[in-house]
């Protein structure tokens, strides 16, 4: 009778060291997956700084005689494309939504680096204080916006790589937590990123 006691005592010590390690990998992969989430808002966030930026970067630049006007439409139409994409509030739910939207800021990316380019050749534009205030804010953004990406593909590193290890992948299994998608680069960006001379 004692030596079915403390069979049972083993036992039930068991099945809980294993049901607390169960629950401790779940609240992990939640907290990794809430943390992926929140860098994903503040990668949003960034980049509608940088779409509330540029109608004023646009006002300034028309008042600059015979600025090309192609390249001022080019950044018009991108930021516009950019605002009318539906994002979703979790990177999670959507990766396709997500990388076209990801795409689509690179668009715009590209149209604002041709903009600034062509600016360099109006030099009554870049004395404007407005001009270099716009740029220094744009840059700021920039920078802001290259920080939020980082720690996005960080937290997701984390939560993929939690879900995919023993016994997080059982667990992940278990309540259907799916790998989140990285961050993907495309196009031109792969090749070479853009340099920007804002003539400070």
């Amino acid at each position: 009778m004692k030596g079915c006691l403390i069979a049972m005592a083993v036992l039930l010590a068991i099945l809980l060291g294993i049901g607390g390690c169960g629950v401790s990998k779940y609240n992990g992969i939640v907290t990794n997956q809430e943390t992926v989430d929140a860098k994903w808002v503040e990668i949003r966030n960034q980049y509608k700084r940088r779409a509330d930026l540029i109608p004023n970067i646009v006002k300034t630049v028309e008042g600059a005689r015979d600025f090309e006007r192609e390249t001022l439409e080019a950044v018009i139409e991108k930021r516009r494309h950019v605002t009318n994409i539906q994002v979703p509030d979790s990177a999670l739910e959507d990766p396709a939504a997500v990388q076209k939207f990801l795409q689509a800021q690179q668009g715009l990316s590209s149209a604002l680096t041709r903009l600034l380019a062509v600016s360099e050749s109006y030099p009554d534009l870049k004395a404007t204080e407005a001009f270099r205030d716009l740029t220094v804010a744009l840059e700021g953004t920039e920078n802001r916006i290259a920080v939020a990406r980082h720690d996005y593909i960080e937290s997701v590193k984390g939560y993929n790589v939690g879900i995919k290890r023993f016994p997080g992948n059982m667990i992940a299994g278990m309540f259907n937590f799916e790998a989140a998608a990285q961050l993907e680069i495309q196009g031109e960006a792969l090749e070479e990123a853009p340099a920007i001379d804002f003539g400070n």
